[in-house]
């Protein structure tokens, strides 16, 4: 699971690995960071990162869900 400061220090190009969907192949789905974090500095626990998966799915990822993606691979498989 990914923790709010390591979520706050992630950088553009770092590959997320999803915890619970997989590819056909059975390996975790790669997510990656499309842009600089956004952090508020009236609510520290806040923060919303731009990811990004395959050619055409974007999304964000938010304080609310960190517990679905994991920073290595080994880590969303078990």
């Amino acid at each position: 699971m990914l923790t709010l400061d390591q979520a706050k220090r992630l950088t553009y190009g770092t590959v997320l690995y999803h915890a619970h969907n997989r590819n056909a192949d059975g390996s975790p789905q790669r997510w990656r960071v499309n842009g600089a974090p956004k952090l508020w500095k009236r609510s520290p626990g806040r923060v919303q990162v731009p990811i990004k998966h395959g050619l055409r799915t974007y999304g964000h990822l938010t304080e609310d869900s960190l517990h679905l993606v994991c920073l290595s691979e080994e880590e969303a498989l078990a």
